[in-house]
């Protein structure tokens, strides 16, 4: 475990000792809090509307923060690829591979440390959202439960997509090249529900399960279900098995 969270320091570290890491923070905190005024103004539009009928009031956890939050995937959807592709591409590119695989660490702990290096650097950015939260909390009374599912999603549908972008940096030496087959693989699990309306039954409720977004639903509204937290679970270790495989081959072929 000491060489797993080695890595990870050393990972977390890299990102900010550049300004990628900073650039990444500052544009999801950009679009985290743009998409905030936005639904925030709504929201005192529509309790404007109902405050001056016979109307009850409006549940902010429902009108606010769900989608908030939802949107908040969307961003994930842009910075992710940004964030893996340089987690292996960078180490083929630079020569420093051979010094990693040569180092008394184990593919597992090589693995697992840059996958939870790459996962600090999303917490911190969850981090700056809770600003907002903060101020919703000083002017208002939301729940805090379906808050705290709804960012417990985040971080399962983030590691999803970080275990997935893991293994794909893994294949190539080229950080653009990474970076594009991992916004195509995530812009496809995040459509790939689209079609289930034009496909038989059967398929549909294959293509509803593999879709990353369908599993959040519940989370943004205060619902934790175990089928939600395996699918997630199951996702992150695919891929970080598979990209085991990866750094195991580029081992024996090294």
């Amino acid at each position: 475990m000491r060489n797993v969270l080695a890595i990870a320091g050393k990972e977390l570290r890299g990102y900010f000792a550049s300004p990628i890491g900073y650039v990444l923070v500052g544009f999801y905190a950009l679009l985290f809090g743009w998409f905030f005024y936005t639904l925030l103004a709504f929201f005192d539009r529509q309790s404007m509307q109902m405050a001056a009928g016979p109307g009850g009031a409006l549940n902010v956890n429902q009108m606010l923060i769900g989608p908030l939050l939802s949107n908040a995937t969307v961003i994930m959807l842009l910075v992710f690829p940004l964030i893996t592709m340089r987690t292996y591409s960078e180490e083929k590119r630079s020569g420093t591979i051979e010094l990693l695989l040569t180092s008394p660490v184990t593919d597992l702990e090589i693995i697992l440390g840059k996958f939870l290096g790459a996962l600090g650097l999303f917490a911190a950015m969850l981090a700056v959202t809770l600003v907002h939260m903060g101020i919703l909390f000083m002017f208002g009374t939301p729940e805090w439960k379906p808050i705290a599912t709804g960012y417990l999603g985040l971080l399962l549908m983030g590691g999803s997509f970080l275990s997935i972008g893991l293994f794909i940096s893994s294949l190539t030496k080229n950080q653009i090249v990474a970076g594009m087959i991992t916004f195509s693989v995530f812009l496809m699990l995040w459509v790939i529900n689209w079609v289930s309306s034009f496909v038989g039954p059967t398929a549909q409720s294959v293509l509803t399960y593999l879709s990353l977004v369908e599993h959040f639903d519940d989370f943004a509204k205060g619902i934790i279900d175990t089928k939600h937290v395996i699918y997630y679970l199951s996702v992150i270790a695919t891929g970080l098995f598979l990209t085991m495989k990866a750094v195991d081959s580029e081992r024996w072929r090294g």
